[in-house]
């Protein structure tokens, strides 16, 4: 191969190995132009930068028409096959076949939060990609930033504090009821009154062991004050203490269903506490992801089908 002119990648244009393959194809400018969409002269001056480029003539004039030189001739399939990787590579994040793809995603959620819309989720994922495969986290395994370290793909749930970069977009609002073994002498029905749930003795559900929240703070305002008499590390474990005792607990609306499925009363609080803002949140990294996408637009249907009623 001849020497040609030095050239370093920021040189590079694209366009050119684009127009190259036009012309290859073409053996025309004008040819070239109308497969391009471009102006003749706009077409001869990219000839002139790729013979400058490569040097070498690649298209020489013979009688009326352009016949490509030996080496134009030698570098065309590769220039074909390179042109063709490029439109694949830049059209690869829109035409993804999920069906094809083969995958782990990771979701951040409270255990309760993934019982609740775990099911469907995979459900949704057998059907439309069968080869991802999802696993869920607690939110609790660890306090590293676990979506910036790519550990998690997705976080659902309450969304506390996380870097400035992180994305979050909200779900819906729900709000605490309380749970009781089915019988509990302080419930009726669904309603307990306020000065019963404040005498009777209590569950808190929290994976730091804190016995104090906003049910508290929300009592507290009136001068109340409630018995806690115990703590568990997550509200599933807590609807299984609670069928063996007359403690009171508490737990998101959305997740309702579970403790009814157990044999739980599910009940009204009688004081009002701060709504619960479910959202879910990601790195931009995985912004234009196929995959995720697919994960955040199907889990957010998930959560807005099963979100609370009323």
């Amino acid at each position: 191969m001849r020497q040609t002119q030095s050239t370093g990648l920021r040189d590079l244009d694209l366009n050119l190995l684009v127009a190259l393959d036009a012309l290859l194809t073409e053996h025309s400018v004008t040819g070239a132009a109308e497969r391009l969409r471009l102006s003749e002269p706009a077409v001869s001056r990219a000839l002139g930068r790729i013979r400058q480029t490569i040097g070498d003539p690649i298209l020489v004039r013979a009688g009326r028409a352009m016949v490509p030189t030996p080496h134009a001739l030698a570098i065309e399939p590769e220039v074909r096959e390179l042109v063709e990787r490029v439109q694949r590579l830049f059209s690869a994040a829109h035409s993804t076949d999920l069906r094809t793809v083969n995958r782990d995603l990771t979701v951040l959620a409270h255990y309760a939060m993934a019982a609740v819309f775990g099911p469907a989720l995979v459900e949704r994922a057998a059907a439309e990609a069968p080869g991802i495969t999802l696993r869920f986290l607690n939110e609790g395994h660890t306090d590293a930033p676990m979506l910036r370290d790519g550990v998690a793909d997705l976080e659902m749930g309450i969304v506390g504090d996380r870097a400035p970069e992180i994305q979050v977009a909200p779900v819906f609002e729900d709000r605490m009821v309380g749970v009781a073994r089915r019988g509990h002498p302080l419930v009726h029905g669904t309603t307990i009154r306020l000065e019963d749930y404040v005498r009777a003795r209590h569950l808190v559900a929290s994976r730091r062991g804190r016995r104090s929240g906003p049910i508290d703070d929300a009592l507290a305002r009136q001068g109340l004050r409630r018995e806690v008499t115990a703590s568990v590390a997550g509200i599933t474990g807590s609807l299984f203490f609670l069928r063996n005792s007359d403690l009171l607990g508490n737990l998101p609306a959305c997740a309702a269903p579970m403790a009814e499925q157990l044999g739980l009363t599910v009940f009204d609080l009688p004081i009002e506490t701060p709504p619960l803002p479910y959202a879910l949140a990601w790195h931009p990294r995985n912004d234009a992801d196929p995959a995720h996408v697919w994960l955040r637009d199907t889990l957010r249907e998930v959560m807005l089908a099963g979100r609370p009623r009323g």
